[in-house]
């Protein structure tokens, strides 16, 4: 195996990494509405639990409390969302086929479109009214279509948590709504839903719907505006899902972009509606203003020149990045990196430009931080006659 090693300056990242904490927040046994306008129970402060996270590389940029666990409220509805879109990324279920409305569903409270039991809606437009209008009851129809029943649904959301590692997080409902007598609450975290919102950047019309500031449903007979006011007040925030009830506080998850930047930003249990969108804007602020994308290795980049080339003619070739490797890096310092090459084995002829030939390993202080493809730079044809002989 050939490796060689280039260095690349790069910029440094300095994550602004506050206390974590484990507490549990209090469960309520009483119904509220769940994006009403009361304040929680609690302390004055203006959240309980903060994240930002870059969405390209998972880093954790700024926290405080990221791992408390705290009731979502409609935030509950990610997984949702996450779970039918990868549905019908796979398939099993495509936008436009109809979801009917189920007697419980037309009963549900809070937030909702007003099903009507047996009312039929396109999946595409049960989406919409639970992406941008946080409806409850559109939730619980196309819980129910998806997985059978919502108990059945809730398992599919309790196993994909489990997937994507997501520890502090235990579902009860497809909606989030406050549990009843005998019901548990919902729990996660400002960290659970940065990795979850992580997934969800990834799906064109998920970002489309909640970055959408209003729509109708009904054929235009109700408007739908979006329950996250920095989607609705500005032009850089497109998404993602906000959530309230009493003991759970306002919490929102937003998420814009900046110059090929994502970031995410996580609050929980502020106690006024404005708060949880102010701090989450603060957050994405500080961090455009404070980080940036650099490359660590650019696609088309020369990792090696002259790697031989059985029966080659040439009997060398370059081996160029498949690929690029960006990394977020903060403006103001610098750092190095590390490109190894690993061939796949020995290279002989005929090869075409372009060709995989194993992995470009990039390193920092020893450690991987990503890999792409090792390509050919030229193609390389086999020798014939004189030349096979002494090649």
């Amino acid at each position: 195996m050939i490796r060689t090693t280039v260095r690349v300056a790069a910029l440094a990242l300095v994550a602004l990494t506050l206390s974590a904490g484990t507490a549990t927040a209090r469960r309520t046994s009483r119904p509220n509405a769940e994006e009403g306008s009361g304040k929680p129970r609690g302390s004055a402060a203006p959240y309980h639990a903060y994240l930002l996270m870059d969405a390209g590389s998972g880093l954790v940029l700024a926290e405080e409390n990221a791992h408390l666990k705290w009731p979502p409220a409609s935030m509950t509805k990610m997984m949702l969302m996450l779970i039918v879109a990868e549905h019908v990324r796979d398939g099993a279920n495509k936008w436009d086929e109809p979801v009917t409305t189920s007697r419980r569903a037309s009963k549900m409270g809070g937030s909702q479109v007003y099903l009507k039991d047996g009312e039929v809606f396109p999946l595409n437009e049960m989406m919409q009214a639970i992406i941008i209008h946080s409806a409850n009851d559109a939730a619980l129809a196309v819980a129910e279509h998806i997985g059978g029943s919502s108990e059945a649904f809730v398992d599919l959301m309790n196993e994909r948590a489990h997937e994507l590692g997501l520890k502090d997080t235990t579902y009860h409902s497809p909606h989030g709504l406050p549990p009843g007598k005998g019901q548990e609450a919902d729990l996660t975290s400002a960290y659970d839903l940065a990795v979850l919102a992580r997934e969800l950047v990834k799906y064109p019309e998920i970002m489309k719907w909640a970055g959408t500031k209003e729509t109708t449903f009904r054929g235009g007979a109700m408007i739908l505006r979006n329950t996250n006011r920095l989607v609705r007040d500005t032009n850089w925030v497109d998404g993602l899902k906000t959530g309230f009830y009493r003991e759970a506080g306002f919490c929102v998850t937003a998420t814009a972009t900046r110059n090929d930047v994502r970031l995410i930003a996580v609050v929980l249990g502020s106690t006024r509606k404005e708060d949880s969108f102010n701090e989450a804007a603060k957050l994405l602020n500080k961090g455009f203003a404070t980080y940036k994308v650099i490359p660590a290795v650019k696609k088309g980049e020369v990792v090696a020149n002259d790697v031989p080339v059985q029966q080659g003619k040439p009997k060398f070739v370059r081996i160029v990045a498949g690929d690029s490797v960006n990394v977020l890096a903060e403006k103001t310092a610098k750092r190095s990196f590390q490109l190894e090459l690993a061939l796949s084995g020995q290279l002989t002829a005929p090869l075409a430009v372009g060709a995989k030939v194993g992995d470009v390993i990039v390193k920092e202080d020893g450690k991987e931080i990503g890999r792409v493809p090792a390509v050919t730079g030229d193609a390389v044809e086999k020798a014939t006659g004189l030349l096979e002989r002494f090649f």
